[in-house]
């Protein structure tokens, strides 16, 4: 045998071992990571994808966005049937509940995420809010919607009400609407539901939700559902509300036109007015902490990683990416208002910067103390049906007259059975 067999035996083996590596080398740099949000944190994803190419060059990001409601259908679907799951979720926080303790999400407080370690760069309440009866952590916070009232300028200077009166307390804030409906013809709320919603959701004890207690009890029939009952009566029987429900044509129509003269909710609607709503209005409203300090959250978005999910290391990085750089936190404030989550994005010079469309005022630093002093609300799997339960107990209450004490009674009861199965 010739003597330079082996060595070429060696040369075939050693370009075959590298062929290998390298094909497994390309393998790995041409990974896709399968992500599915909604607007606008499609938009931020996007916009973060140059961030994310430079530390994961070859990595993919396959980004599927739906429509709000359509988006959290699929992903419904998807974990409960196991099937078409991402590699990442992104949750509004109105809808973390129905997953949180359905055993379909990945458990963040263990390895390899010990997100638990990073507990204190979040906003307090942003990070309660996503842990499960059993202590896991099954979100990460990205970012918060700061309770804030929004109201209008000259329809409150035509009615010779302050801010003052709007604010002092909710029975201060109704009497503010009587005289305003006297003095100019316009609403005080568009849906008196929606003062009823912002009472429920404000100071609620730790530990707590807005339906149930932090041992799973039904907590309808409490005096913070009586009370928030009857604001929304005495708001409906003095033709306070203009009867028109949120993001319809009416809905935006009433504040282009100035006849719904103040709107609660988060911090993030001051932007839509701005961009879309009723970019006409710039200038005419101002923002204001909600009645009695009310301190309240209103949204807000989260990253989970599924259970069946293929790429979780890098599905980990990206989360990581989203919701704790300062960078993209600030950036997805700036461009879509969306409140950070993450606390080294509360310094920065933009909550000092002039809101021209709030008439140069500087609702930032409102909303930041709104943020800070927000209390956590747990969540429970029950919610949205809680929610609809409640929301049909109080149609009956404004158009039927049904008695307070017995429909919250009704509700409870309902939610029991519920809750028993």
């Amino acid at each position: 045998m010739p003597a330079n067999v082996p060595r070429t035996v060696g040369k075939i083996l050693a370009l075959a071992l590298w062929l290998i590596a390298a094909t497994g080398w390309a393998q790995a740099q041409s990974q896709t990571l399968s992500v599915t949000a909604y607007p606008a944190v499609d938009e931020i994803i996007r916009a973060a994808l140059p961030t994310w190419n430079k530390l994961h060059p070859g990595v993919e990001i396959k980004l599927v966005s739906r429509n709000f409601d359509d988006h959290h259908t699929v992903m419904n679907t998807a974990l409960s049937t196991s099937s078409n799951l991402p590699d990442v979720m992104v949750l509004e926080f109105s809808r973390v509940g129905r997953y949180i303790d359905g055993g379909g999400l990945e458990d963040l407080s263990k390895p390899p995420y010990n997100i638990q370690k990073v507990r204190s760069k979040f906003i307090p309440f942003a990070y309660q809010q996503a842990i499960a009866k059993n202590g896991a952590v099954m979100a990460a916070p990205a970012d918060v919607g700061p309770g804030t009232l929004l109201y209008r300028t000259d329809v409150l200077k035509k009615a010779g009400v302050t801010e003052a009166e709007l604010t002092q307390s909710w029975d201060s804030f109704v009497a503010a609407g009587e005289k305003i409906k006297a003095g100019t013809g316009a609403y005080l709320i568009s849906h008196a539901r929606d003062l009823k919603d912002i009472v429920i959701h404000a100071n609620i004890k730790p530990g707590d939700g807005l339906y149930f207690d932090a041992a799973g009890q039904v907590v309808v029939d409490s005096p913070r559902f009586v009370h928030a009952f009857e604001l929304a009566r005495r708001v409906r029987q003095h033709k306070l509300d203009a009867k028109v429900s949120a993001w319809s044509n009416e809905w935006t129509q009433g504040f282009k036109n100035g006849t719904i003269a103040t709107q609660m909710s988060g911090a993030w609607l001051a932007g839509h007015l701005a961009t879309w709503i009723a970019p006409n209005t710039s200038g005419l409203w101002r923002a204001a902490q909600l009645p009695e300090n009310a301190w309240a959250d209103w949204g807000g978005s989260f990253y989970v990683i599924p259970r069946g999910g293929k790429n979780k290391t890098l599905a980990w990085d990206f989360i990581q990416l989203m919701t704790q750089n300062r960078d993209i936190q600030i950036m997805a404030f700036k461009t879509k208002d969306a409140f950070p989550a993450l606390l080294a994005a509360q310094d920065d010079p933009f909550y000092d910067q002039p809101i021209a469309f709030l008439g140069g005022q500087k609702a930032r630093l409102l909303w930041r103390e709104a943020a800070l002093k927000s209390s956590a609300i747990s969540v429970n799997k029950l919610d949205a049906i809680a929610e609809e339960v409640v929301n049909t107990e109080l149609d009956k209450v404004l158009n039927h007259g049904k008695d307070i004490p017995q429909a919250l009674a009704d509700a409870k009861r309902l939610l029991d059975r519920r809750v028993r199965r």
